[in-house]
């Protein structure tokens, strides 16, 4: 690790989260306050001590109202991450700059949505005609020809990636069906108990070929939040500390918000690429040192390119890796054992997050043997960021 290096100086220390539900019946400011709360206790800190804040848009929770609510003195870091699901992993690393830098010492990482009573984003009705900034006049050029919802824009790239690649509706199914027997073990998944088979996933309808309904996530209300500080002072508080090993972020060449379509090639995520070969050098680890993963499963066929842009396999077999069932219960690298977006909940990433912990921690309701490293990586189709988190 050299001076300017962050890996190892942070650690997350406590952990919250709310019931995951279709109507939480409250805010989102009080879903907020009680994972926030509640990741405080888990630490043993407490909130007067709270200076500084990271969330990421499409949040409505203002950090100035989480502070004031908290009884936090003197707030000296606070930022907000663009790019919505992109940005899951994006403030624990701001988190873990501020850290390491001096400027906050105890940092609360934070997201609150009522993302299925309030809201969805999956309606295809965005308003984008009374707000013509950039992003939403860029949309203008796709929606009139039926591109009204992110199913449509990753049906496209998912199009691409089978042609090239030979991957089939089925091997996206794979990765529904894993998802869902690890949420059909974890109490807190909406789909608890819940499994399904792959031909239930075939039978599903179809929302915009090739992805059928069991390819696309929940929408959700919950929150989870987490309290980062340094590693040094962790050691010392309750909870077993789980160090941030890696951190990263990245916008890649021909980037758009979940159109980047003009690109040579689309069949990759060459922003994840970038991100993972940050990941890679910080933290002096490769492939082989991973036992889990949490790799960000708002789409199905975007979990294949993903294995391939880390190198757990080559590029166009990950295919070849689901079909073995090496991402399910008990293969050689279990992905999303909560249950992911699809099975557990889509708190837009930060559920993701939290498992990452309770693997490190050994206390997940699908715990894999002997975790000592877990990627944990956030949206794709969008500049994004991911995360290496580990034991001491």
């Amino acid at each position: 690790m050299n001076d300017l290096s962050i890996s190892g100086r942070a650690s997350i220390a406590g952990l919250g989260t709310t019931e995951f539900s279709k109507n939480s019946g409250r805010t989102e400011l009080r879903l907020a306050m009680e994972a926030t709360l509640a990741a405080l206790a888990d630490a043993g800190i407490d909130p007067s001590e709270v200076d500084g804040f990271s969330s990421y848009t499409v949040d409505k929770v203002p950090e100035y109202e989480i502070a004031r609510l908290l009884g936090a003195k003197d707030v000296k870091f606070f930022s907000q991450i663009p790019h919505g699901g992109g940005a899951a992993c994006a403030p624990v690393l701001h988190a873990a700059m501020a850290v390491a830098t001096g400027v906050a010492k105890t940092v609360v990482v934070y997201r609150a949505m009522n993302e299925r009573s309030w809201y969805r984003f999956g309606s295809g009705s965005y308003g984008f005609a009374s707000t013509p900034i950039f992003e939403n006049v860029n949309y203008g050029w796709y929606m009139p020809y039926g591109f009204h919802t992110p199913a449509a824009w990753v049906g496209m790239f998912a199009q691409r990636y089978m042609h090239r690649y030979g991957a089939t509706s089925e091997d996206f199914g794979r990765v529904a069906v894993a998802a869902r027997d690890f949420a059909a073990t974890n109490p807190a998944a909406f789909f608890h108990g819940k499994p399904i088979t792959l031909e239930e996933h075939q039978a599903s309808r179809w929302i915009c070929e090739p992805l059928h309904l069991l390819d696309c996530c929940q929408e959700s209300d919950g929150a989870v939040a987490m309290v980062i500080t340094s590693s040094e002072r962790a050691r010392d508080l309750k909870q077993k500390p789980v160090v941030i090993k890696g951190a990263a972020q990245g916008i890649s060449d021909g980037q758009q918000i979940m159109t980047s379509y003009f690109r040579d090639d689309i069949t990759g995520l060459p922003e994840m690429g970038l991100v993972a070969k940050q990941l890679w050098q910080q933290s002096g680890l490769s492939p082989d040192d991973i036992q889990t993963a949490v790799i960000y499963d708002h789409f199905t066929p975007f979990v294949l390119p993903q294995l391939e842009e880390f190198g757990f396999v080559k590029r166009g077999e990950a295919k070849d890796f689901i079909r073995a069932g090496h991402h399910a219960r008990g293969g050689k690298l279990p992905i999303n054992t909560h249950g992911g977006q699809l099975g557990e909940a889509y708190i837009h990433g930060m559920n993701g997050i939290a498992e990452g912990v309770r693997q490190v921690r050994g206390n997940s309701a699908n715990q894999v043997s002997d975790v000592h490293n877990v990627l944990v990586t956030a949206g794709t189709g969008v500049p994004t960021s991911g995360l290496i988190l580990g034991d001491a």
